[in-house]
């Protein structure tokens, strides 16, 4: 406890980190005052809050931090700016104009940033008509105001919005702590957890387990964590030898470095990518009812059954190799170290040390795609025990592995300034290392979560 007492005062004596801290948490603030604002024109107390908790829209409801249920001004939150984020990314690859720009440095990289902003305005646009139309009923709209009216000023308003929170958060990558982005998203998803906590207590105590079920399900959901914790960290270390340079009379080089893979270099978007397919199974029934009564599709339709988290598994780990495929380039790497002078001990530099580095990637792949799984798939066997819908999506899946990966980044980052200003770091022993950066064909991250 004196450890921690210390490190907190050694924090608040750096004055450029107790500003930054300072920021974000106002930021934060204005974030979360916003959403309990609602659109102009709905009347809030015909609003349903508890709708909005399963399939796609408990996602956007949990990203978003429950505004998206509340008719929020930032009901949509960041969502679009991950969409078009990653839309950008793909297109690199696939457009040679966007493959140029991302390797043309700083001013390549602004140009993207003003392509993924411009798209993200489109994906809103979209994405508040889509809102509007199946979240807000007529009967909801205050009286004499239109629903063409009301549609276009909620489509400018929720657009707005999502440019407004997409701002706080490159404000607080600018002048606050961590990734802005990733930190709405976390603050979101943390805003639900003290309501699911306590509402889990109440029904254990009240008399369905007893207190001593729930303290068996916050060893297991620490448990989890743990295991999370072990995945997001994980990596394989490929040492790097550097030939010795004799500039003037200076002497560069000559020194081995490492080049961490991570174990999950794809992140939490495998999970993103396959729910998105498993919602499909879910809206079939009401497409063609013919098929309504199929045990098949029941079952894919059934968030519960084995045969929708067996499938959901399979795409969680054909979508990590395919998103480690298109954010990693092995070829790129080993060019690089050519041109730096660098070699892998054993393996000779161009093709053999691309080749080296994609077996590699592949090999660590499969276990990190297997983990991921079993972690997404945690919530609904955590359900099928007993534990209430809103406590168990913190046992697993996209929740957990963002809360898990922001919060390490965060306080590696804390870590830093103190480091520098020679204090002593966070932890007795070792180092919080946060999300290892990947190299990609960019020569960029991947997307803040």
């Amino acid at each position: 406890m004196r450890k921690l007492f210390t490190t907190l005062s050694n924090i608040w004596k750096i004055e450029d980190l107790r500003t930054r801290i300072t920021n974000t948490l106002l930021f934060l603030v204005i974030y979360r005052i916003g959403s309990f604002v609602v659109l102009p024109g709905v009347i809030y107390s015909t609003v349903n809050t508890q709708t909005g908790k399963e399939g796609l829209a408990g996602l956007l409801n949990m990203f978003s931090g429950g505004s998206f249920s509340h008719a929020s001004i930032f009901a949509l939150g960041v969502m679009p700016y991950i969409s078009a984020s990653i839309v950008v990314q793909l297109l690199g690859i696939a457009v040679p104009y966007f493959t140029k720009l991302q390797k043309e440095g700083e001013s390549g990289r602004n140009k993207l940033n003003q392509w993924t902003r411009y798209l993200t305005i489109g994906i809103t646009a979209l994405q508040a008509i889509a809102y509007v139309k199946s979240q807000i009923k007529v009967d909801q709209i205050a009286p004499g105001m239109s629903v063409a009216v009301f549609t276009l000023m909620s489509v400018f308003i929720l657009t707005a919005g999502t440019l407004f929170v997409m701002w706080l958060g490159e404000k607080i990558t600018d002048k606050g702590i961590g990734n802005g982005i990733s930190l709405i998203i976390m603050v979101g998803i943390i805003a639900q957890l003290p309501s699911a906590f306590l509402s889990e207590f109440s029904v254990r105590t009240g008399g369905k387990g007893g207190l001593i079920t729930f303290i068996v399900e916050i060893l297991a959901l620490i448990g989890v964590v743990m295991f999370t914790i072990l995945i997001v960290q994980g990596v394989r270390k490929i040492a790097v030898q550097y030939a010795k340079r004799i500039v003037g009379n200076k002497q560069y080089g000559g020194v081995r470095q490492y080049i961490p893979l991570k174990v999950n270099a794809a992140g939490v978007m495998p999970i993103i990518f396959a729910q998105a397919l498993m919602f499909i199974p879910a809206y079939i029934p009401q497409l063609f009812t013919s098929v309504s009564t199929n045990p098949i599709i029941m079952g894919l339709a059934n968030y519960a059954s084995w045969e929708h988290n067996l499938l959901f598994a399979l795409l969680i780990i054909v979508f990590t190799y395919f998103y480690t495929a298109i954010t990693i380039n092995p070829h790129q790497m080993a060019d690089d170290m050519k041109k730096n002078g660098g070699f892998i001990p054993g393996v000779k530099p161009g093709k053999p040390t691309s080749e080296f580095i994609d077996g590699v990637i592949s090999r660590i792949t499969l276990p990190g795609s297997i983990a991921l799984a079993i972690i997404a798939i945690i919530p609904p066997f955590a359900m099928m025990i007993g534990v209430s819908n809103v406590f168990a999506r913190f046992f697993g899946g996209t929740s957990l592995i963002i809360l898990v990966g922001v919060v390490l980044d965060t306080l590696q980052q804390i870590e830093s300034h103190l480091l520098m200003r020679h204090y002593d770091g966070l932890m007795k022993t070792g180092r919080i290392t946060g999300r290892t950066a990947i190299p990609t064909a960019a020569g960029t991250t991947p997307p803040a979560i």
